[in-house]
C-alpha cells in the first residue's frame, strides 16, 4: 500500500494554535479556583480598659432646705438669729502632675441683703465663724477666721459682716495635700433692738476659686 501525504491546506495550522491557546487559558482559569483541602482558624481578642478622667477640684453643698435663723443670743445691743450652714465639701482628686506648681484654691462667702417687704436688712448684718470638720494631715488646709456683724457679737472678730466676699476655707498649696474636706460655718443675724418684725429672706453665695 501507497503510503498518502495529505498537505495542509492554506491557513489551518494558524487555527490549530489558536484553538491550542484556548485550551491553556482555560487550564490556567481552572487552577487558580482550587480550594485549600484543610483551613486553621486563629483566635483574635484584645482588652479596652476604661479611659481615666482627669482629676477635677469640685464644691458640693449638703441637700437642704436652707437655713432658718432663730433667736438666740438677743442682747441690750442687737437681736440676734443663728442657724448653722449645711455642709459644704471640697473635693481634690487632681493628681500631683495636673496641679500647677503653687496653686492653691480658696471657698468664700458672700450674702445678700435680707428682704421682707418694705424693709430690708443689710447683708453686713450677718457674720459667720468657719469649721473645718475634716483634719487636713498637712495642715495646708485651713477654715477662715470668724466675721462678725456691723453689731460686734464681743468676740473681737472684725465687724464687716458677709457683705464682701469672706473666706470659708482654702490651702495654701493644693499640691501638697489632696483628697475631701468638709466644712460648716455657724451663722449669727444681728439687728438693732428695734428691728420692723417680718419675715425675711437672702441668699448666701459660695464660690470656689481655683489659682
Amino acid at each position: 500500500m501507497s503510503t498518502r501525504h495529505v498537505r495542509p491546506r492554506p491557513g489551518r495550522p494558524a487555527l490549530v494554535l489558536a484553538a491550542l491557546g484556548l485550551v491553556a487559558l482555560g487550564l490556567a482559569g481552572s487552577a487558580t479556583a482550587a480550594v485549600a483541602d484543610e483551613e486553621e482558624g486563629v483566635d483574635l481578642s484584645v482588652v479596652i480598659d476604661d479611659l481615666t478622667p482627669p482629676g477635677q477640684l469640685t464644691l458640693t453643698v449638703a441637700p437642704n432646705d436652707g437655713v432658718v435663723l432663730a433667736e438666740d443670743g438677743s442682747d441690750e445691743d442687737a437681736r440676734q438669729f443663728t442657724g448653722t450652714l449645711p455642709t459644704v465639701t471640697v473635693s481634690d482628686t487632681r493628681t500631683p502632675d495636673e496641679i500647677p506648681d503653687g496653686a492653691f484654691w480658696a471657698v468664700v462667702g458672700q450674702a445678700g441683703d435680707f428682704t421682707g417687704g418694705e424693709h430690708t436688712i443689710g447683708a453686713d448684718h450677718l457674720g459667720w465663724r468657719p469649721e473645718l470638720l475634716t483634719p487636713s494631715p498637712t495642715g495646708n488646709v485651713a477654715e477662715g477666721e470668724p466675721v462678725s456683724s456691723v453689731i460686734p457679737d464681743g468676740s473681737g472678730a472684725p465687724a464687716v459682716g458677709l457683705v464682701g466676699q469672706e473666706l470659708l476655707v482654702s490651702t495654701f498649696s493644693a499640691e501638697d495635700e489632696t483628697g475631701s474636706w468638709d466644712v460648716t460655718a455657724e451663722l449669727a443675724l444681728r439687728t438693732p433692738v428695734d428691728v420692723e418684725p417680718g419675715e425675711y429672706h437672702s441668699v448666701l453665695t459660695l464660690s470656689l476659686f481655683d489659682q
